[in-house]
């Protein structure tokens, strides 16, 4: 097969003596901290919101420091019990290894979602606000985090003789779909294009939990059709057949969910899931 050789990109950025920054560690960086000021710009546009925007710029700089530790230790327990566990349990000194990659995205977003729920409760937000507000810059993070595991040469994708393969170092000489790739396209930028279309142009914060049920469904389906064409992982293999991995697995469910959400958020944020803020901080 032929193929578009690998570029030549180091995964370490720099090395400042004994300190590496890789691109990895950067790709979260950049997807927090843009996520963070995206969020800000959305709350500051009164015409989003049904009244006054239900959090406050100092409760967003708080909630940052909660996702961020949702994020990284749910995605690395996650991808430690689900896709690589025996491995760790034989070396356990790895699993605080996250420099040498392993994140799961299904269990980022669930540690996400239960650091954010705790922080809402505590302060009093409206719970179904604060994971719209995250789900609409959370495709910001998935677009860098994305580049970074193409960078990395990581989580490539099965052999293929399409024009625009890429013969990965780590791949053998067979070119493979840049999967990565496609997943930072439509994770990223269509999933982004998409919830800016429903906040700004449709309304959906008026309507609390669409953003956050139609992210949900999104990821679900992109993940499943660009699985097609993504290597398993090769611990774990095809679960069934030579088509269903443990990605599809977990995501199918995202979807039905998503659209749940979608369909019963009047209901949802009908709902009380909060109780009184006793000390709601004020912008």
């Amino acid at each position: 097969m032929t193929g578009i050789p690998f570029p030549d990109i180091d995964p370490v950025l720099i090395h400042i003596g004994p300190l590496a920054i890789r691109w990895y560690a950067l790709a979260y960086i950049a997807g927090l901290t843009l996520g963070w000021r995206y969020i800000m710009r959305l709350i500051a546009m009164p015409r989003l919101w049904k009244g006054p925007a239900p959090v406050t710029a100092l409760q967003i700089d708080d909630a940052l420091l909660w996702a961020a530790f949702g994020v990284i230790l749910g995605g690395r327990i996650g991808y430690v019990l689900v896709y690589d566990l025996s491995a760790y349990l034989a070396h356990p000194s790895e699993i605080i290894a996250v420099w040498h990659g392993g994140m799961s995205f299904h269990g980022g977003a669930l540690g996400t979602l239960i650091a954010l729920a705790i922080f809402a409760r505590r302060q009093g937000i409206p719970l179904l606000a604060m994971f719209d507000l995250v789900s609409a810059a959370a495709p910001i993070g998935l677009f860098f985090g994305r580049i970074a595991n193409f960078i990395n040469s990581e989580l490539w994708g099965r052999a293929t003789d399409v024009p625009w393969g890429v013969i990965f170092p780590n791949g053998g000489p067979m070119a493979r779909h840049p999967s990565q790739l496609y997943e930072a396209g439509l994770e990223g930028i269509v999933m982004f294009l998409v919830l800016r279309l429903l906040s700004h142009r449709f309304e959906a914060f008026k309507r609390p939990g669409t953003i956050w049920g139609t992210f949900i469904a999104g990821y679900g389906i992109a993940r499943v059709f660009v699985e097609f064409y993504r290597e398993p992982d090769i611990q774990l293999g095809y679960l069934y057949g030579n088509w269903l991995t443990m990605g599809m697995v977990l995501s199918i469910p995202m979807i039905i969910v998503g659209l749940l959400i979608v369909w019963k958020a009047p209901y949802l944020a009908a709902m009380k899931f909060n109780k009184p803020a006793t000390n709601q901080k004020k912008s």
